[in-house]
């Protein structure tokens, strides 16, 4: 099966996506990020804003429109209100950073087995997956922003700028700040350029460079149209958005410059390598290509370096760290695979049987469970469930056999097949916890009397209900509906009393308690702003 898989490279990392995530992922809620550009998109198809993007028919500036033209065409061809094709567009991509990771990696001239595991612990890694649901931009400005390194590094490589290359090298800058603006610029291809001068010596004379820094000048610019033209389009509000999203960068979620020092941990399973192939001394020793193994251990550091320097900091926003550190771990499993059988030293063994025990562990006694959660389990639930128990059985069965005969490959694999389960098959049990006071907005949409609210709602709860939910209090006071009756959504009861103007016109009553969340009140996973209570206004 290995042999079969490694034959099959790319196909391997794209069918690895598609069977982990590409048939359940729906099962998943929309998230914030995720309903601001669903939003968008559905808001392009129906108002035709495709430039002067919108939410809830609000000008939406902050993120560039690329995306969400992806998604709207995606919602256009199978459905708006079909979560599982508007995250597809996302999914190919994670599949194009585990593709073009192992492209890389073969540049950078290492075996086709080596590249393979580079590709599939990119996309294994946790947040390379969280990102697709929690912040979609992301995933598209850092996968074409690889896309274009792979250019760039052949071009450097070859001392050419060869016609192909250069257009992919510019269309994919282009594309990647019309995805997310100079963030992936910043991140990830600066951290490369100053590791790859680092580590290689750089070919060709200056007047290459300078027509690659030509090359990058016309992908900056030919990305920067759209915020050009909303700039002369909407001037005050593009002001406003961009002022305001500038000063975050210095005001909004500050931390300390060692906020992301502990970064190997986002990789999940892959925590413990992770670690261990940053312990430059000891891992400079035992690779292959040290040249290759030097570009991505300064790829990753100066990449981390360059994020601790802005004061605004989120986990997310590490996640492009991620591919040069799955680099990075490739190089510490490929030793692992060629020489644990003769390791004897326990400070180099321990590690090894602690992090893939670990996992082996988990998978081992992923039924108990069972005993500790309050999932209802029944029909296809059960079924699943035991489906699921009994497959991960069997691959900690032979996690453990395997690290007992130090096969390091076939573990590594395993723990691949322990991720290809969790996705197609446990995923959907989550979507059977379920809070029991869950009511979803979505079922106003086939009432017939519109719905206002009154300080505005949640981007989840705008997209379930699929069309707009206009805001009625406004800066300059109120804007009171045409409609002689309608729905009102207020964030909290009794909310209205404090309006005099509304008593006075209309009467109030009150419906129902709208609670989106599908996590129980009290836990960690609960939040405030999908929680709404409806009242019913009529004109006196």
């Amino acid at each position: 099966m290995i042999k079969l898989i490694e034959k099959y490279p790319i196909l391997s990392l794209l069918l690895f996506v598609t069977v982990m995530l590409g048939f359940t992922i729906d099962t998943i809620p929309v998230t914030i990020m995720e309903a601001r550009n669903f939003i968008s998109a559905r808001e392009m198809l129906t108002d035709n804003n495709w430039i002067l993007t919108t939410m809830n028919g609000e000008a939406r500036y902050q993120k560039p429109p690329l995306p969400t033209w992806i998604t709207a065409v995606f919602g256009m061809l199978f459905g708006i209100k079909n979560v599982l094709a508007l995250r597809w567009p996302a999914l190919l991509f994670m599949a194009g950073i585990g593709i073009f990771t192992y492209l890389l990696s073969k540049r950078l001239e290492l075996s086709k087995s080596h590249s393979l595991i580079n590709g599939f612990v990119v996309l294994s890694s946790f947040y390379v997956i969280g990102i697709v649901i929690e912040a979609p931009w992301d995933i598209y400005a850092h996968g074409f922003m690889l896309m274009a390194l792979y250019q760039l590094f052949q071009m450097f490589q070859n001392q050419k700028t060869a016609i192909m290359h250069s257009l992919l090298f510019v269309i994919c800058i282009a594309a990647s700040i019309l995805s997310k603006g100079p963030v992936s610029l910043y991140v990830l291809f600066l951290s490369f350029v100053i590791a790859y001068f680092i580590s290689f010596k750089p070919k060709g004379g200056i007047l290459h460079i300078l027509k690659l820094i030509s090359l990058l000048i016309f992908g900056i610019v030919l990305g920067g149209w759209w915020y050009l033209h909303v700039r002369i389009a909407d001037p005050e509000t593009f002001t406003a958005i961009a002022e305001r999203e500038t000063s975050n960068w210095s005001s909004y979620n500050v931390r300390p410059f060692y906020y992301y020092w502990s970064f190997f941990v986002q990789t999940g399973l892959w925590a413990i390598p992770a670690f261990i192939s940053l312990l430059y001394p000891y891992i400079k020793s035992r690779v292959i290509y040290l040249k290759a193994y030097r570009f991505t251990f300064f790829w990753t550091l100066i990449a981390v370096v360059l994020l601790s320097i802005i004061p605004e900091k989120k986990s997310r926003y590490l996640m492009p760290v991620l591919i040069p550190l799955a680099l990075n771990i490739g190089f510490y499993i490929d030793y692992l695979i060629r020489k644990f059988k003769t390791l004897k030293d326990k400070r180099e063994t321990i590690p090894v049987y602690l992090s893939f025990g670990l996992i082996g562990g988990v998978t081992l006694l992923f039924w108990v469970v069972w005993f500790f959660s309050n999932i209802d389990l029944t029909g296809i639930l059960l079924a699943r469930f035991i489906i699921t128990a009994l497959l991960l059985f069997v691959i900690g069965f032979f996690i453990f056999k395997f690290l007992r005969a130090k096969q390091i490959k076939p573990v590594f694999y395993l723990i691949i097949g322990f991720m290809l389960t969790v996705g197609l098959v446990a995923l959907p049990i989550a979507k059977s916890h379920i809070q029991n006071n869950y009511k979803s907005v979505a079922e106003l949409s086939t009432s017939n009397l519109p719905l206002y609210s009154l300080n505005g709602v949640s981007p989840e709860a705008i997209y379930n209900y699929g069309d707009k939910i206009v805001k009625l209090k406004t800066d300059e006071g109120f804007v009171l509906p045409l409609e002689q009756e309608f729905y009102l959504l207020t964030s909290s009861k009794n909310e209205l009393g404090n309006y005099e103007q509304l008593n006075a016109l209309y009467r109030i009553n009150y419906v129902s308690t709208y609670d989106f969340n599908t996590a129980t009140k009290g836990s960690r996973g609960h939040r405030s702003r999908l929680v709404n209570q409806l009242y019913k206004l009529s004109l006196k």
